[in-house]
């Protein structure tokens, strides 16, 4: 009993071991398991090719404009998530008829190639699958048996990861088809010249062949044995049912590709950038690659005789205003004569600005209330610290309306307006406006900042007037402001824009204003277009810079706004290089190939039926101002008219110009009530203006009337007849030494509103004596010194200056 008792014990500790055991094997062979399931899982790399991709810029529509290689050198199009149909049926008829019936491998196909392989002798067939192709494509390893059976492996793995599309994809984007073409995309384009998508069977079957030995086959090389291939994929196709007999036939009358034709080079400017910015993406631009191209044959046309001239560059820019989209980028010309200064993308280079924001001052001072459309500008030789400005065509109108020196390009004038709205309250609104190379302080750039002192981008110029169209459109059609009318204007079609850090930059009725006096600067045709039906009407600034070396001009409707630079990428200035000459007529012939346009349409809220014209009427006030200073209206203005104003211009200034002066009844002399005598006495409003002004205004004005002479025996008091042009008062002069090492001279200017003879005197000491033309050169001392200068009538006037070394 015992024995038996003993023989229990010990068969149950046996058996407690076995299952212990079994336990530890069934553990142990679990963990196996669980790794080898682990390992399985992420035995294929996140990201299968590590590899730079070309940049490849399509338009709007999907049409290629330009690609960039790769940073290996290699045209390899970005990965996209579709094949084309064609190619797809020929792939994988040539390469895996099974593809879609198996997990990556296809072991009838393993064997079979085996087979061929032993009783060869060598390897004639590899037996892979698409799926293990595209392993190989992305290890790019030795090709061995134990190579083999990691792809076999990873290929079941991929087929658990992705789709069959995917792959089919991820094979067709990374194929090699000889050279450095990687990629069906790439191929198609290098091959044929079009897009893959548009492929027909022959050029898809090449295709197909290509990849199973690029180095041995290859459009150059070995033709007879490519050809034959790809036929034999073609009667493959026929007899599968996928074409017929009249397309079998036709497809083997296709030649194949003699060698690789370039790529498209539209917009190769705008393609350049997208590769700096974007390198390695597929950009789908807003662009139109029609209008692209009409507008760089313009381009083209106008630099033939341009040239001529030594004008060797130009820039262009279309913007769609409603959808705030770019249509046309030609950032210069001449983009594939190996030129380095016609590679220089314009469109994002700073050039000296010239005159081109002059309206973008005209309109805010219009909305900040510092200026009336049409009021009075000093048109005057004035010299501020050392800084004359000249007007173009070297003359001087004594005072000028707004308006007229906004269309005409006046520079004095807009000196002048700059001068009173401040110029660190316009750098921070151009900065606003969104010229980013605005990069120094205001007080750098002083007064020259509204004549080319400072310099910007025809990206940042084109925007901003971009910005007032939007702006007044807008308001127009909503009644209101919207802060997506001062973003950016859209170059990609998916490109999101930084939301604006405000709503309202610019008044509607102040870039009403502003956009009515841009629409009568004069165009370069010799024609009345205002009375042309056929003409649209377009607001539009020339600019030129300072020694003619940039040409602006920048034309907006309703609808499109159009930018135009003319010059020498390197700088140089060239003698009839302006605006007006050279980007005014390119910029009209684009407008031309645009499709015609309306003004801006009908303003919010009026009915249908309305004949008024659009205009803002909820964001402008009617004002009474004085006809002849575009002043509000004073007490002694005669005459008075009814315009359009910003609201804040209410709070200007009535018009100082027009006085009440005592006269004689016969009007031929101003005299006191004391003094009047038999003469009789009556008031008058006169048309007054200062000294200065005044005697170049009525040069251009012969229906000027000077104030008359007081009667003999009145005398005279209030204003001074005579008034300093230059220097300003307490003026800090400068005068360097002439080329002989004599001492420098400073020439005094002084304006009489009358023919009198005017003396002068330097100190107390008496200089010369001036009639007519009153100018003096003297050569003062270093020091503080006063000039003072006394007419016949007594009348007298002195100014303080200090000279300086």
């Amino acid at each position: 009993m015992k024995y038996l008792l003993k023989i229990k014990t010990c068969f149950s500790r046996k058996l407690t071991i076995f299952f212990a055991r079994k336990r530890e094997q069934k553990i142990i062979g679990l963990s196996l398991l669980f790794v080898l399931l682990l390992a399985y899982y992420f035995c294929l790399p996140r990201n299968l090719f590590p590899v730079s991709y070309s940049t490849v810029v399509v338009d709007r529509n999907g049409e290629l404009l330009g690609a960039r290689v790769a940073q290996d050198n290699q045209w390899r199009f970005p990965a996209s998530d579709t094949i084309p149909e064609k190619f797809k049926i020929c792939l994988i008829q040539f390469e895996d008829r099974y593809f879609y019936y198996h997990w990556g491998v296809n072991p009838i196909a393993i064997f079979r190639a085996m087979k061929q392989n032993i009783k060869a002798h060598k390897i004639v067939s590899g037996g892979s699958s698409i799926t293990m192709q595209t392993i190989r494509l992305s290890r790019n390893a030795d090709r061995t048996w134990f190579e083999k059976i990691k792809e076999m492996v990873l290929a079941t793995r991929l087929e658990f990861r992705y789709s069959k599309e995917k792959i089919l994809s991820l094979y067709a984007s990374h194929a090699p088809f000889g050279g450095n073409v990687v990629g069906v995309e790439a191929a198609a384009w290098r091959y044929f010249g079009h897009s893959a998508q548009d492929l027909s069977w022959a050029e898809a079957a090449t295709l197909a062949v290509l990849p199973n030995a690029p180095a041995m086959v290859h459009p150059s090389k070995n033709r007879e044995a490519l050809l034959n291939k790809r036929n034999r994929l073609l009667k493959r196709l026929l007899n599968q049912n996928y074409i017929d007999q009249t397309t079998y036939e036709l497809a083997l009358q296709e030649p194949l590709p003699v060698e690789p034709q370039p790529l498209p080079q539209s917009a190769p400017h705008l393609v350049s950038y997208f590769y700096l910015t974007e390198n390695g993406k597929y950009c789908h631009s807003t662009i139109e690659r029609e209008l692209q191209t009409q507008i760089e044959n313009v381009l083209g046309r106008w630099n033939d005789e341009f040239s001529q001239s030594d004008i060797r560059n130009m820039a262009a820019i279309v913007i769609d205003v409603e959808k705030n989209e770019v249509l046309a980028y030609c950032g210069n010309v001449n983009s594939g004569k190996n030129n380095s200064a016609d590679q220089v993308d314009i469109i994002r280079s700073a050039r000296s600005t010239g005159s081109i924001l002059k309206p973008l001052l005209y309109c805010a001072m219009q909305q900040d209330g510092d200026l009336l459309p049409d009021m009075l500008l000093p048109d005057i030789p004035i010299n501020i610290n050392g800084f004359a400005p000249k007007n173009f065509n070297q003359q001087f109108d004594g005072a000028v309306p707004a308006s007229q020196a906004l269309a005409r390009s006046l520079n004095v004038p807009t000196v002048v307006a700059l001068r009173n709205y401040g110029v660190p309250k316009f750098h921070d609104f151009l900065k606003k406006a969104g010229f980013t190379s605005l990069n120094k302080s205001s007080s750098h750039y002083g007064l020259s900042l509204i004549l080319g002192g400072a310099e910007a981008c025809l990206w940042d110029v084109a925007g901003s007037y971009n910005a007032m169209a939007k702006t007044l459109n807008y308001y127009l059609q909503n009644g209101k402001y919207n802060s997506s009318t001062l973003l950016k204007p859209k170059i990609e079609v998916n490109e999101k824009l930084q939301e604006a850090q405000q709503e309202k930059l610019f008044d509607a009725g102040a870039v009403w204003l502003t956009f009515e006096a841009l629409k009568e600067v004069n165009r370069p045709e010799e024609i009345d277009w205002r009375n042309i039906p056929s003409m649209q009407t377009i607001a539009w600034k020339t600019g030129t810079s300072y020694g003619f070396r940039d040409a602006w001009a920048v034309g907006a409707t309703a609808k499109y706004v159009v930018g135009v630079w003319v010059g020498n990428a390197t700088g140089e200035g060239k003698p009839g290089l302006t605006g007006a000459r050279t980007a005014g007529p390119i910029m009209f012939d684009i407008f031309n190939i645009l499709p015609r346009t309306k003004w801006f349409s009908k303003p919010f809220g009026t009915p249908s039926h309305s004949k008024w014209i659009a205009k803002p009427y909820n964001a402008l006030t009617e004002a009474e101002v004085c006809p002849q200073s575009g002043y509000l209206r004073g007490r002694f203005c005669p005459e008075s008219k009814k315009i359009w104003i910003c609201p804040a211009g209410q709070k200007t200034q009535a018009c100082p110009y027009h006085v009440s002066v005592s006269v004689t009844e016969d009007e031929q002399y101003q005299v006191y009530e004391s003094c009047a005598g038999a003469d009789g006495m009556k008031q008058k409003s006169y048309f007054v203006l200062p000294p200065a002004c005044e005697w170049y205004y009525k040069q251009r004005h012969p229906d000027y009337k000077s104030l008359p002479p007081f009667k003999p025996g009145c005398g005279q008091s209030g204003g001074s007849p005579m008034q300093f042009i230059y220097p300003e008062p307490n003026a800090i002069i400068s005068l360097p030494k002439q080329l002989d090492g004599s001492k420098g001279t400073v020439v005094f200017n002084l304006a009489h509103s009358n023919n009198a003879t005017v003396f002068w005197h330097l100190d107390g000491d008496y200089v010369g004596e001036t009639n007519y033309f009153h100018q003096l050169a003297v050569s003062p001392a270093k020091g503080k010194h006063t000039m003072t200068v006394v007419d016949k009538e007594g009348n007298s006037l002195s100014i303080s200056f200090t000279v300086v070394e």
